[in-house]
This record gives C-alpha cells, sequence and structure tokens, in this order.
C-alpha cells in the first residue's frame, strides 16, 4: 500500500535537539512561555496533530526567535510532509541561531536541498556537515546523497521530452489520487483515493496530517469511452472504513489483488487480498495466504498479463535492501477459486538494491519491468526506472529521465500495451491547491517496450448463443509453452488475451464438455499494436455431427509430412479422447481449389491420415478414430484471396458418435 501520504515518522530533530540542549528543563533560550509552547508543540506531533506542533513551535520563535530546537523540530515535520524548501529554510535558521548545536542539521539540510532539486547548494552543506562532524563518533554517510546529486545534475541537464495531461475531473479530485492500474484494452482504470473519514475536516491545507486518525484509502474506477474518461465511480463492494490500496487488475480486469493491512486474518503488518469480478460485483476479498503472505510487509502487487505471475514487494528476511521485489508463480487454485502461488523469488541485485524498490510494473510483453527506487542514481527520493530482460536476465535499470523524475517520489507507473502512453500519479505537475492527481503522458522512445496487440471477444455456445466461461491459453508454437492463460467471464463470455510480438501462437479456447476451438496468430513479424483483433470463439458441445477446424495442424506447401508445431494442438485431442473411450472422432483434411480435384482429394486424404496416425500414435484406439479427404469440396471461405485459401487448408475433428 502506498503510505507516503501518510506521516508515521518518529521526531528525530526534536528528541535529539532536546537531548542536546536540554536538562532538567534547560533549553536554549529562557522565556517559560517559549519552553511551554515547544513542549505541547511535541506532544501535539506525538498525538498525530502536525499542523497545531507547526503553529506552536512557530508560536515558540515568535516568542524566542533564536529559539533553535523548535526550528530544528519544525523542520522535522516539513520533512515528514514534504515541504521541503520550508523544512531547510528551517533549519537554516537553526543554524544561524548557533551553528554547532546540532551537527547533523548540516547533513539533514543537504538532503532537503536535494529533495528540491537544488544539487550544487546540497554539495555545499554535506561538506559543511563532513567539517563539523570530522571529530564526531557517529556520523551519517552524505556520500550516497552526493552521489545522487552529481547523478541528477546530469540527468537534468539532458532533459527527456514531457508533456504530462491531467486526466480530469472525472478522475481526479482535491484529494490524492494515485496508484492507476488499466486493463489491457485501456477501457478502465482502477486507482487509489486518499478520503478523508470526515469530510468536513477536509480544508485543502497542506498540514493537514495525512494520519490514519484522519484520512482512509479507497478504491475507484473509471471507464473510458471514445477516448474519453467517464466520472469515477467508488469499487462499494471492497470498500470498508479501513484501507484499501496498491491495486493491481488482471489483463482482462476480471481480477484483482491489492493490499490491506492489520485485518483480521492478516498474516503481517500488510498482507495482498484477492477479488474476482461476477454479475454482482466484486467478490468478498480473499487472504492470499502463505507463501506470498509473511509476518512481515507484502504490497505493492502487480499481476502480469500473462495471467501467471504475481510481483510484489516486501521487506521479508531474505532481500537484498529495505524493501525488494519479489514474484511468484501460479501453481494452481483452491476450491474457492484463489490462485495458489509457489515460493516467492527474490528479483536480484540486477534490479533490487540495499535500499528502497518500490511499485513494479511489468508490461504485458513479459520482458519490460518499470519500478522505482532510491538505490539507483536519479533525481529524487526514488524515480522510476526501466530494465529489460533476456535470455540472460534482467538488464541494468535504466531511469527513465528528467522531468518525468523529479526531486520528489515518482511512483505507481503503469503503460498501455502500444507501449506509447503513460500513466502516474504526481503533486508537483500543477499548483492548483490540490494534492496528487493522475496525469498520462507519451512515453519517451528510449524507455518504451516492445508493442503489444491483444485479442478481445466473447465465448458462446455455438448452438444455444449461451455466453460461456472457457480456459484459454495461449501457446507459443516454437516450443509448447504456455505464453498467456486466462479464462472468459462466466457470466458474459467476455475474454482478453495479450498478444506479445517475436512469436506465432496458437490460441486454445476450452471447456468440459465441449470440443476445443483453436486459432493460429503469426506475430514473428508483427511490431505494433494498432488496434484489437476481434474474434467471437463459438465452442461446439460433444454431441454428434458438430466439427472444429484445427487451426494449429501444420503441414508444408505439398507436404503430408506433421510439422512439429502441429503437436501440441492434436495432443489436445488425445487428451479429450483418452478421457471419453466412446467418443467417436472423424478426421477430416481439406484443401484450397490450387490444383486439380484429384491431387487435392490425394492430398487431402495423406494428410487426415497423417493426423489419425499421430494420434493412435499417441494411445487413442483406431476404434474410436476414422478419416477421410474431402479435397476442396468443403470451403468454409473463398478461394478467391490468399486469406480464404488459407482458411481453407484445414484438418477438422468432427464428432460421430458419443455415449
Amino acid at each position: 500500500m502506498n503510505k507516503s501520504s501518510i506521516v508515521a515518522a518518529g521526531l528525530m530533530l526534536v528528541l535529539g535537539a532536546a537531548a542536546a540542549f536540554s536538562q532538567g528543563n534547560r533549553y536554549s533560550v529562557k522565556s517559560r512561555k517559549a519552553i511551554e509552547l515547544y513542549e505541547q508543540a511535541v506532544e501535539a506531533y506525538n498525538r498525530g496533530d502536525l499542523a497545531s506542533a507547526v503553529d506552536l513551535f512557530d508560536g515558540a520563535t515568535a516568542i524566542e526567535p533564536a529559539f533553535a530546537e523548535a526550528y530544528f523540530a519544525k523542520a522535522d515535520i516539513l520533512g515528514d510532509l514534504g515541504e521541503y524548501d520550508e523544512q531547510f529554510a528551517a533549519i537554516a535558521r537553526a543554524v544561524a541561531c548557533d551553528s554547532t548545536m546540532y551537527v547533523t542539521a548540516y547533513y539533514h539540510a543537504g538532503v532537503a536541498l536535494c529533495n528540491v532539486g537544488r544539487f550544487d547548494d546540497a554539495m555545499q552543506w554535506f561538506d559543511l556537515y563532513k567539517r563539523f562532524s570530522r571529530n564526531r563518533r557517529v556520523k551519517m554517510n552524505p556520500d550516497v546523497w552526493i552521489a545522487k546529486a552529481m547523478a541528477a545534475r546530469r540527468l537534468i541537464e539532458n532533459p527527456v521530452d514531457f508533456v504530462p495531461v491531467n486526466a480530469g475531473d472525472s478522475i481526479n479530485s482535491p484529494y490524492d489520487e494515485y496508484w492507476p492500474s488499466l486493463t489491457l484494452d485501456e477501457s478502465e482504470m482502477m486507482f487509489t483515493v486518499l478520503v478523508p473519514r470526515d469530510s468536513a475536516l477536509f480544508a485543502g491545507s497542506r498540514l493537514l496530517p495525512r494520519t490514519s486518525q484522519n484520512f482512509q484509502e479507497d478504491f475507484y474506477t473509471s471507464t473510458r469511452v471514445d477516448s474519453v474518461w467517464m466520472p469515477r465511480r467508488p469499487v462499494v463492494e471492497i470498500n470498508t472504513p479501513y484501507n484499501e490500496g496498491a491495486q493491481a487488475l488482471s489483463a482482462d480486469g476480471n481480477w484483482m489483488f491489492f493490499t490491506a493491512c492489520g485485518r483480521d486474518d492478516s498474516k503481517g503488518s500488510c498482507d495482498l487480498y484477492f477479488s474476482s469480478k461476477t454479475r454482482s460485483g466484486w467478490t468478498q476479498p480473499i487472504n492470499v495466504g502463505s507463501p506470498v503472505n509473511t509476518p512481515y510487509w507484502e504490497s505493492q502487487p502487480c499481476f502480469s498479463a500473462d495471467g501467471q505471475t504475481l510481483f510484489f514487494v516486501s521487506n521479508r528476511p531474505g532481500g537484498l535492501g529495505k524493501n525488494d521485489i519479489w514474484y511468484a508463480r501460479i501453481v494452481g487454485y483452491a476450491a474457492n477459486g484463489v490462485p495458489l502461488f509457489d515460493t516467492p523469488v527474490n528479483l536480484g541485485d540486477s534490479v533490487n538494491t540495499a535500499g528502497d524498490e518500490a511499485s513494479p510494473f511489468i508490461h504485458p510483453d513479459g520482458r519490460t519491468l518499470y519500478f522505482s527506487s532510491d538505490g539507483w542514481p536519479g533525481v529524487g527520493k526514488k524515480d522510476i526506472f526501466v530494465s529489460r530482460r533476456d535470455s540472460a536476465g534482467w538488464h541494468t535499470p535504466q531511469n527513465i529521465g528528467y522531468p518525468i523524475n523529479t526531486a520528489r517520489d515518482e511512483t505507481g507507473l503503469v503503460i498501455n500495451a502500444a507501449g506509447t502512453r503513460a500513466y502516474f500519479a504526481s503533486e508537483g505537475i500543477e499548483h492548483r491547491g490540490r494534492g496528487r492527481d493522475i496525469y498520462y503522458f507519451e512515453l519517451p522512445v528510449a524507455a518504451r517496450p516492445t508493442p503489444v496487440s491483444y485479442l478481445k471477444g466473447h465465448v458462446y455456445d455455438r448452438r444455444t448463443s449461451q455466453p460461456l466461461g472457457a480456459a484459454i491459453s495461449l501457446i507459443r508454437l516454437a516450443d509448447g509453452v504456455d505464453q498467456v492463460r486466462t479464462a472468459s467471464d462466466e457470466f458474459n463470455g467476455q475474454y482478453m488475451v495479450s498478444l506479445p510480438a517475436g512469436n506465432d501462437y496458437a490460441l486454445i479456447v476450452s471447456r468440459e464438455g465441449y470440443l476445443f476451438h483453436s486459432e493460429n496468430f503469426e506475430m514473428k513479424q508483427a511490431a505494433a499494436s494498432s488496434g484489437p483483433r476481434i474474434i467471437d470463439v463459438y465452442l461446439s458441445p460433444l454431441i454428434p455431427g458438430e466439427k472444429v477446424a484445427l487451426r494449429n495442424v501444420f503441414f508444408d506447401t505439398n507436404s503430408v509430412e506433421l510439422k512439429e508445431e502441429s503437436c501440441y494442438e492434436l495432443d489436445k485431442l488425445v487428451r479429450i479422447m483418452t478421457d471419453r473411450p466412446n467418443l467417436v472422432i472423424e478426421i477430416s483434411g481439406h484443401t484450397d481449389n490450387v490444383g486439380s480435384a484429384e491431387y487435392n482429394r490425394r492430398l487431402s486424404a495423406d494428410r487426415a491420415r497423417a493426423a489419425f496416425d499421430y494420434l493412435v500414435s499417441k494411445g487413442v484406439p483406431v476404434r474410436q478414430l476414422t478419416h477421410r479427404g474431402c479435397g476442396f469440396d468443403s470451403p468454409v471461405e473463398s478461394n478467391d484471396t490468399e486469406q480464404g485459401r488459407a482458411r481453407n487448408r484445414r484438418i477438422e475433428a468432427k464428432v460421430i458418435s458419443v455415449k
């Protein structure tokens, strides 16, 4: 869950200042009234009332303008609130009062300046800290920040094109909106909103404490119609009076993983939960359970478009830093439909650092990862990076550039299937008296993933036209690996599948009691997503007379030898017939009209025989099979086009009898 907006830090500078400058109520000033206001401010901070604490510290310094401890304490609160300019000003005022009282103030001043992009000034303060802390036993280490400042200068000197567009009032409000997640077709966005528990408390003040006493996180959703986002709606089935945040949608929008903390069924401080969409809305969330959730902190999920892998952030043992990115693969499903995962794996030192990694997003291409980190060189506290995977693993992350990344935290980036448009939340782009808003922008070419096309449609019963829930697999024909596993919606039959470029695929749609449906997609040369492919699938029940074209059974031109890529689809038919020993199937061969009728009859008969022989070799009894060649007598499309001729060249399986 994104908790950056909810302050939960200790009053470090206050405690340090009190220890350094007070012994038995002795402070650096003598005014009893100023000291009383100072101590009231500390009490206000401890109960989470930051606005009152700042006012009380200001009151103390109004009485005693040289009250260094009050400036230090106020600076710490302003740092918690992300008001880094004001934080630096308060530290500078404290140092002006007494330059030796609190040496680490020089370090914190440098950090504050880094956080607002004043890197040259920051390095001067770090140099001062090194000089004054030379003989100190306990030292802060500014070298990391100095390295960040130098890297940030290089990024700022080489900016990328960045024209952010506010997502508009249908999505954004005076509250904080963040953590967008998208469906594969970019038609639905779900996002987190930090809403006040009592709207009357919200005054738009920058000092309003973002604490759990005042605010909670809820989910909202919006749909895009003709490139326009419709007014947002709360996800009432999931939202509670507590925090729900950092959600991730599946590619088709029918599954959601999200983070919730402190629930009765939690295994740790924050856990990942699962919900699925039904006809009546989202189901009651269920804890994902072990081994994903542990007694430690799990948050910020991202579910891959292939329907097989969950990425998330955790501080569990075995990591490389404070918070690392991990992933776990689906190995099965519980009786209630919740996916079961194998043991999570750390993404490794190609991505994770000794610092904090956050907000992983794996693009639908399956090999481009975007994430936030304060451990890799960047402009701000957390910058957005991109890493690409090949057979050797993940490559060294690259900063996606300034001014996308700023002196503030940038997290929660998501990108559309075409790889051209990115969405994220920011509070520093516009100054409209409001908090974080969601923006979209054209992603710089150097940071783009491989474009992905996608397939969408519905699955129906061929005889009744009723929608069906069906298992859907996208098989990489080169090696038979399941590239995508998903399902059509049980209630409306809708499905959506990504088609990553670079391979040829078999699409298999199957349901118990039906012949499977197959399609073939040649994507080796596809380079861009110009729009979805729309295919409605009609499954034929296992009754006599029903048939299916086996679109992924292949022969070379004028050949009767089965190509190796044909095995997966024929093996699917083997499994159906093995499970039903009384099922009898006719295998028929069909051709286009190129060549003589006799030639095509023989060719189609020999190809049908080749498929027949393969099924028998895999254990299907001969009594369950017949075969014949039909030549070009039964076309399914016109032979006047190459596309039509290709559809006519096919092997079919027809149900003869079933008991």
